[in-house]
């Protein structure tokens, strides 16, 4: 019991980092624009994960990587962090910050859809159904509730919010199919991210000394969304009797977001955002339970 509790504590924290950082970034893109923060976030993630690589030891693993390894590194560092954190940010730069963080969370809706030609998995009718629901939700997001006259808050913005969640839908499913140790492969990613990053920036940004606020939520960006948190949720799910004890612990997060970017962010929460999130959420869970 005392392990499953520890799974639960472990659990509840990386949820409530990750309701964190759609204030996070939406804060952070005042001050700079989205290549650059995820130039110096990246930077910070990729300090990081070395940290904890010396720290567990495995420094000398990673001169043992393969060369079919490596390559993997260079499409998945490719898919994420770089294409899917642009695309991310670009979205949080056009939206309100209560719209790209709800509609982001259609991936495990998108993730189903792609198993079918990815994975060779069959899709049930309750799973179709499931996945109406949230994409209802979606658009009700988008519009604003305007879900008749498919008027749009921004198109582009709400374009770029479902995108990201493909990208991250895609660099899942092909994580799946690597088996190396999670951390090596998560660093070794970033750092080929980082090379992307750093031309991407140096094309369409520039790479300037930041100031405090900038630092400040790069750092905190790069530490609790692409750092360890996503380390604290694996250990969680290692400690846990079962991945269903915690796993839907995860749908506590959009919800303690919207809490969050009310108070820190200031924006109104509308009615039309809670009622979508509900219907994505509850069209991810039918769809669950379904399978």
């Amino acid at each position: 019991m005392q392990k499953q509790n520890k799974a639960y504590f472990l659990a509840l924290t990386a949820v409530l980092f990750w309701s964190t950082v759609a204030s996070a970034f939406k804060i952070s893109l005042q001050y700079l624009d989205y290549f650059q923060l995820l130039f110096f976030s990246s930077l910070v993630s990729t300090l990081i994960l070395f940290v904890i690589i010396i720290s567990q030891n495995k420094f000398r693993e990673i001169g043992k990587t393969s060369t079919k390894d490596l390559l993997k590194s260079v499409l998945m560092g490719f898919l994420n962090p770089f294409l899917y954190y642009v695309v991310l940010f670009r979205a949080y730069s056009l939206l309100k910050a209560q719209e790209a963080g709800t509609l982001n969370y259609v991936w495990p809706v998108v993730i189903v859809l792609l198993s079918v030609p990815l994975l060779k998995q069959k899709i049930s009718v309750k799973s179709l159904l499931a996945i109406l629901i949230s994409f209802t939700g979606a658009i009700i997001i988008g519009t604003n509730g305007r879900i008749f006259t498919l008027e749009f808050s921004n198109l582009e913005g709400v374009f770029l919010a479902l995108g990201s969640s493909v990208i991250w839908s895609l660099f899942w499913i092909f994580n799946l199919k690597d088996h190396r140790d999670t951390v090596i492969k998560l660093l070794l990613n970033f750092v080929f991210g980082l090379i992307y990053i750093t031309l991407a920036c140096l094309i369409f940004s520039e790479i300037s000394l930041p100031n405090l606020n900038s630092i400040l939520g790069s750092t905190y960006i790069g530490i609790f969304e692409m750092g360890i948190t996503y380390i604290i949720w694996l250990r969680a799910l290692q400690l846990s009797s079962t991945t269903a004890k915690i796993s839907n612990i995860i749908f506590l997060s959009p919800f303690i977001s919207l809490i969050i970017i009310y108070f820190t962010v200031g924006e109104d929460i509308m009615p039309s955002t809670i009622f979508g999130l509900c219907l994505i959420i509850g069209g991810i869970i039918i769809q669950k339970y379904s399978r």
